[in-house]
């Protein structure tokens, strides 16, 4: 590794404010980050745990969309434990009463408008990350090699599907780790080689760059994501490295994504073990009785959350808690989330159910075409159940 690096003082900015449309119903009353996944987890739990493994202490996270749900979870920051008497953990919000006060534009402009505090915290090296995949990286190892190599950005780089690339920042490097070219999202991508959106500045050179942008930016757009200008400036200067991930990655910003994310967890050896020792995923959140697996019950290949009951049939799913599968019931390739009630003789197959969904008798929900989401603005009665006997989605014969 070359000349060890002494690391003083890290800050990490979450960009936690996203709509995150493409999830459809998931993001509805809820920002993208407090998305639920793996049963028991939300998606900010990810970057957070990754400081926690990293120790570093100095976490904030930028708000916007629909913070509430996100707000609960985050708290004062004690599951990842950030909160410090000083330091630590800090949630930035949009505000007013000065030139950088108002709504965020994208996530340069999010950057830009806390430009100030970051300043004044005066960071050795400022890591930006998103909130919205499924991964573990040491963050420190990440800083300790930008250090090295005295850039003044380093991406952390994965490979992805080619025909999925176009949804990224695509790089190209050279033998020696210089990203020699960027194009954020392109129709027609050059390689499978992409940016996972974390990222590790020099802070001063970042900052400055991101203020001659807002003087020469239209008042009327101001600045948007830092793959627009920021990063092929930096890339066009020179002053870009990669930091090369060879682990298990996944971006679940669509519902085939999510719930394929899903199904990667019931496999024999699954590519990402979120309670492995020394680096299991924390969150926040009260605690629930043991799952319940009733008499006549089958249940295979699925992951269980305290706090569920299981007297149907549950085969290669994901189970949030407080579910509930009465007998007769039947749950397969599916994702529910917290408080779902299946009840008797129903069908649930490669569905994705919302939060509080109840799911009536003899009902059948999802099929063998595109995952099924269900949600509390699906259309459906006020109590928020798929009717008993119902269809969802419906057929033409129903509508």
């Amino acid at each position: 590794m070359g000349e060890s690096v002494v690391l003083t003082r890290i800050l990490v900015v979450v960009l936690a404010g996203g709509a995150g449309s493409r999830l459809e119903l998931l993001t509805e009353g809820r920002a993208k980050p407090a998305v639920p996944y793996g049963g028991m987890y939300r998606l900010i739990d990810f970057p957070l745990s990754n400081c926690l493994r990293a120790g570093i202490a100095d976490v904030w996270v930028i708000q916007q969309y629909s913070p509430g749900v996100l707000s609960d979870h985050l708290a004062n920051g004690r599951a990842w434990d950030l909160d410090r008497t000083t330091g630590g953990f800090k949630v930035l919000h949009p505000h007013q009463g000065d030139k950088r006060g108002g709504w965020h534009r994208g996530t340069a402009d999010a950057l830009w408008r806390q430009a100030p505090l970051i300043r004044e915290f005066d960071p050795e090296a400022l890591v930006v990350v998103s909130a919205d995949a499924v991964y573990k990286l040491d963050y420190r190892d990440a800083v300790a090699e930008h250090l090295r190599s005295e850039a003044a950005v380093t991406m952390v780089t994965t490979r992805v599907d080619k025909s999925e690339a176009g949804r990224y920042g695509v790089v190209q490097v050279d033998d020696e780790g210089a990203i020699t070219d960027y194009a954020y999202k392109p129709d027609d991508p050059a390689s499978d080689l992409v940016s996972n959106e974390v990222f590790v500045f020099v802070p001063d050179r970042v900052l400055d760059l991101l203020d001659e942008l807002a003087e020469e930016a239209d008042d009327e757009e101001g600045l948007e994501d830092l793959g627009d200008d920021l990063l092929p400036m930096l890339v066009n200067a020179g002053e870009a490295r990669e930091y090369r991930f060879e682990g298990y990655w996944r971006d679940v910003g669509t519902v085939a994504a999510y719930w394929e994310s899903h199904m990667d967890l019931l496999e024999a050896d699954p590519p990402i073990d979120l309670d492995e020792p020394g680096w299991r995923i924390q969150t926040a959140g009260g605690r629930s009785a043991a799952a319940g697996v009733h008499n006549g019950a089958e249940v295979d290949n699925s992951l269980l959350s305290p706090g569920c009951h299981i007297a149907g049939s549950v085969h290669d799913s994901v189970i949030s808690p407080d579910v509930r599968v009465e007998k007769g019931a039947t749950v397969r390739e599916s994702v529910l989330l917290h408080g779902v009630v299946v009840r008797a003789g129903a069908v649930v197959v490669r569905s994705v159910i919302d939060h509080g969904v109840e799911v009536g008798a003899d009902a059948r929900v999802g099929g063998d075409g595109d995952i099924a989401l269900v949600g509390c603005e699906a259309r459906l009665d006020p109590g928020q159940t798929v009717p008993a006997g119902g269809r969802f989605p419906q057929t033409s014969e129903q509508e």
